[in-house]
């Protein structure tokens, strides 16, 4: 009995392997030994006694120690295992051991500490720690970091992800059963401070701003000179007291350009009411009927100062791009927008339109050819502003072409009409394969419609030459063609159809544009106005009237222009099943699957949703095959642009559109009620 009470046990592992070596090596002396005796009987025999003595000791040893041993082993893997359970216990920063589904199997003193409830607790750690839900869990990676926040300390909270199919496979006493053999050991790190010293560099960093008075001698020439030194003190009192409110500094470099200093701290104050003083200076009016706007441009983490004010520069050429009304901010790529919910003012002046048909006309002489292009899905604007353009090439005498893409139904009838008139050779249209061959540094390649390099008919040719010109009436996008030598971006303008027409008439004297251009361009005009009631300006009748007198015809066009019985039938639908969403927008679906040109009657019934009572905006979706376009229109409540460049489109402020690949027509509706709301709640809207 009391051998059986005796600890039974053998050695294994690497104190196996280093006893049995040590007998393996004792036992070479038995070779000693025999060759002792083959050179002499008595020194032989002596060392057999001694290692006989030696191996009677070496088995002594071993039975009488090992059970002593042994137990030294246990005791000692037992205090180790206490010791690590006791460091782990008491390690200095709060740890917690969760369950697959995030419930606290184990807490340690700093996390009990911390959050005073004891090790009895195993409720799920969200009700202690929200963030770390169990969504922010890692399931597909091993670790995680989640920010959070407890009894006013800000803690990063590293999850690690512990396998248990490893740990079981070698116990005899649990078997994992399942995929979900894991648990996750949360660590908490105090950031407080760090987070502190990281927001107090963030709000120090500095900003450069400009901010520029968009139509400061339009209002001067309607103001009376005993008021204009007025205007002058009140503008300039009105953004002193605004960037002084954030500590920003401000320094006056012309009548109508500000430079303002400030930091990140101020910037964000700036960013929470959504630039306030944009609405603040239109309240501006010593005159009566002259209402001025601003446009500020910011430059922010920039390496230094220098860096800054050229971001600034380069935002508040794209905030004027846009109309002005409104603030840009370019942080490094990344660029976003306040502001703009007001009808860009319209510039009497043709100034910039004769200084831009000199600069073409310069251009062409110093060319081989000319290829005009317009965006993809061509309309009847970018169409007609790209005849007009090839007219002004032929008047120089200089060969042009325009280039196509797939047929297209917005303009089968005026393209039909071009191929069988004798007076226009047979490769005025020519395909992006033969433009491709024919464009190079001789070649000015003339971009209508449009300023984004991803929407223009043929991308391909502008790697191709230097000489990139862009005429378009859309407000300046992110991404534009960066590449272009002659630049005329005006988004006051209805159309490019009246953008071209007014450079035709600084262009050359006695250029003669043909009955059928005339009416090419009108035709564009009337699509992009609706009939001249939309975004229709003073120009846009003079280059409207310019256009009748070389022959456009009214009839001509209206016929053109009429819709097959089947469009008008979907159109009316259309309108009939639309939704109101939030007693303001007037939202619908346009089946046109059967239609030659569904995009198009959809753009027209969201034109006539507008003439319900009560709508703000209108929103139609159209699907065909995998793309889904969107057509917005608005009066002047809202500016259905800034909507659709949330949805990766753009336009005019009353005009808009965007479209989207691999999106149904239902899901794009709920994007745009999502757009809506968000917006909204914002103040975006």
């Amino acid at each position: 009995m009391s051998s059986a009470k005796k600890l039974r046990a053998k050695y294994s592992g690497t104190l196996k392997f280093h006893w049995t070596w040590s007998v393996f090596l004792a036992l070479s002396l038995l070779l000693l030994d025999g060759i002792l005796l083959w050179q002499d009987k008595r020194s032989g025999t002596i060392a057999c006694i001694f290692s006989a003595a030696y191996f009677l000791a070496i088995l002594w040893i071993y039975f009488f120690y090992r059970p002593k041993i042994l137990r030294e082993l246990v005791d000692f893997a037992t205090s180790y295992g206490q010791v690590q359970k006791e460091i782990l216990q008491q390690f200095e920063i709060p740890a917690a051991l969760l369950e697959p589904d995030g419930h606290i199997l184990w807490m340690n003193d700093h996390m009990q500490k911390l959050t005073g409830r004891n090790s009895k607790f195993h409720k799920n750690i969200e009700s202690l720690f929200p963030e770390i839900s169990r969504a922010a869990l890692p399931v597909t990676t091993d670790e995680q970091d989640v920010d959070t926040v407890y009894a006013d300390k800000k803690f990063r909270a590293h999850i690690q992800k512990i396998s248990m199919n490893e740990l079981v496979e070698d116990a005899s006493m649990v078997e994992g059963i399942g995929d979900a053999n894991y648990l996750y050991m949360v660590y908490l790190f105090d950031v407080t401070e760090l987070k502190k010293y990281i927001q107090a560099y963030h709000d120090e960093k500095p900003v450069v701003g400009l901010v520029y008075i968009d139509n400061y001698d339009e209002v001067i020439d309607r103001t009376d000179e005993v008021h204009q030194s007025l205007f002058n003190v009140l503008v300039e009192r009105r953004v002193n007291k605004y960037f002084a409110a954030v500590d920003g500094l401000v320094k006056k470099l012309e009548k109508d350009k500000f430079l303002v200093l400030c930091d990140n701290k101020s910037l964000d104050s700036m960013k929470t009411d959504r630039f306030s003083i944009l609405d603040g200076v239109k309240t501006i009016n010593v005159s009566g009927d002259a209402a001025m706007t601003i446009s500020i441009g910011i430059g922010v983490n920039g390496k230094d100062y220098p860096d800054n004010y050229e971001a600034a520069r380069s935002a508040i050429d794209m905030a004027l791009g846009r109309g002005g009304d409104q603030a840009v901010i370019k942080d490094g790529n990344d660029i976003r927008f306040y502001g703009g919910k007001t009808q860009h003012s319209e510039r009497n002046t043709r100034v910039k339109a004769r200084v831009k048909a000199q600069a073409l006309r310069d251009m062409m002489l110093t060319r081989d050819n000319v290829v005009a292009m317009g965006h993809q899905m061509t309309d009847m604007d970018s169409f007609g502003a790209c005849v007009g353009i090839c007219r002004a090439a032929a008047t120089i005498g200089k060969p042009a072409h325009i280039v196509l893409g797939a047929p297209n139904a917005n303009i089968a009838y005026w393209l039909k009409t071009f191929r069988e008139s004798k007076d226009y050779n047979p490769d005025l249209f020519i395909t992006h394969e033969q433009a491709m061959k024919m464009v190079n540094d001789n070649t000015v390649v003339v971009v209508l419609d449009t300023n984004r390099p991803g929407m223009v008919e043929c991308r391909e040719i502008l790697d191709q030459t230097s000489s990139i010109v862009v005429f378009d009436h859309h407000r300046q996008a992110t991404d534009t063609i960066e590449k272009a030598s002659l630049s005329y971006i005006e988004p006051s303008a209805s159309s490019a159809c009246e953008m071209v027409a007014e450079i035709l008439q600084y262009f050359e004297e006695n250029v003669r544009i043909r009955s059928l251009e005339a009416d090419c361009m009108y035709a564009g005009i009337i699509i992009d106005t609706d009939s001249f009631n939309a975004k229709t300006g003073v120009r846009t009748f003079e280059a409207a009237a310019y256009l009748r007198r070389c022959g456009a015809d009214v009839t001509r066009v209206r016929k053109a222009l009429r819709s097959d019985m089947e469009s008008y039938r979907a159109k009316a639908d259309c309108v009939r099943s639309a939704e109101k969403y939030m007693d303001s927008y007037a939202i619908s679906i346009c089946r046109g699957e059967n239609l030659p040109n569904p995009s198009v009657t959809g753009a027209k019934a969201a034109n006539e949703l507008l003439n319900i009572v009560g709508v703000k905006a209108s929103f139609v979706v159209t699907q065909l095959s995998d793309k889904t376009f969107i057509s917005a229109r608005s009066i002047d409540e809202v500016n259905v642009q800034l909507v659709c460049e949330r949805l990766g489109g753009g336009g005019h402020l009353n005009i808009a559109g965007a479209q989207l690949t691999g999106v149904t027509a239902e899901e794009a509706v709920q994007k745009v009620k999502d757009a809506l709301k968000q917006m909204t709640e914002e103040g975006a809207l």
